[in-house]
């Protein structure tokens, strides 16, 4: 592999191995009930929790959904907030040109027969100016910047990918008060990925999330699902009107 040469850099499927090992347990609480996700103009997705998927708790009744996509060259990712009654859509789309190649739609929504309490899930610029560690398992681990609504910065520091960097689009939404869901899409991989990231302990964060995109053919999609451990490295602070976050 060629730093420089992007044609060299692993394919999606190339970074999986292992990847997982810091996954959370997959949880059976939402096991036979069947949810249905309204936006202003009607249903946009019903999910029954006996679908093929995985199921991952992130705080009091919050969860991270991701069901099964199959083959499909779209996948649709849910955060359910039982407790509150809100929830997000994410689907995320293989295109068959573009860049990045791999494009994300959001849809923050409710659920029905929950009370709604609570603000909506909305965009956020509170992640922008971090720094952040996220180490994936023993042999993986990456670093973030998160440099403004549009863009951030990875750089491997352990793993296949080592010493390789770039910086590609993400979104970041509130979900609750310092949990987050990030996503981003990578312009060199045609893979882009959804996270959902607990950011109040500084020291101890912890995110879930998936990766979904081509294999090494450039034909087949490919996703798996992860989880990480992180820490807070620093903080930048811009003065008011340089700041990234008021653009």
């Amino acid at each position: 592999m060629t730093l420089s040469d992007t044609s060299t850099w692993l394919p999606l499927d190339g970074l999986a191995p292992g990847f997982d090992a810091n996954k959370a347990p997959v949880v059976g609480d939402l096991h036979g009930r069947s949810f249905v996700l309204r936006s202003g103009d009607g249903p946009v997705f019903t999910w029954n929790g006996t679908d093929p998927g995985e199921t991952f708790l992130v705080d009091d009744g919050l969860y991270y959904v991701q069901p099964d996509p199959g083959d499909a060259r779209e996948a649709v990712s849910l955060v359910l907030d039982v407790r509150d009654g809100r929830a997000l859509v994410i689907t995320t789309r293989i295109g068959d040109a573009g860049t990045p190649r791999v494009t994300q739609r959001f849809r923050p929504a409710t659920i029905d027969g929950i009370e709604v309490r609570g603000e909506a899930m909305a965009p956020s610029t509170a992640l922008i100016g971090r720094r952040v560690l996220w180490v994936y398992s023993e042999q993986h681990a990456y670093e973030h910047v998160y440099l403004s609504p549009h863009w951030y910065t990875w750089q491997c520091l352990a793993g296949p990918e080592r010493g390789l960097a770039d910086t590609d689009e993400n979104t970041v939404y509130r979900v609750r008060p310092g949990i987050h869901v990030f996503a981003w899409r990578e312009k060199v991989i045609p893979c882009a990925s959804v996270t959902i990231a607990d950011h109040r302990d500084a020291r101890g964060l912890r995110s879930h999330g998936v990766l979904f995109g081509l294999d090494a053919t450039g034909e087949r999609p490919t996703h798996f699902t992860f989880g990480a451990h992180g820490r807070l490295l620093s903080t930048t602070v811009h003065p008011g009107h340089l700041d990234p976050a008021e653009s």
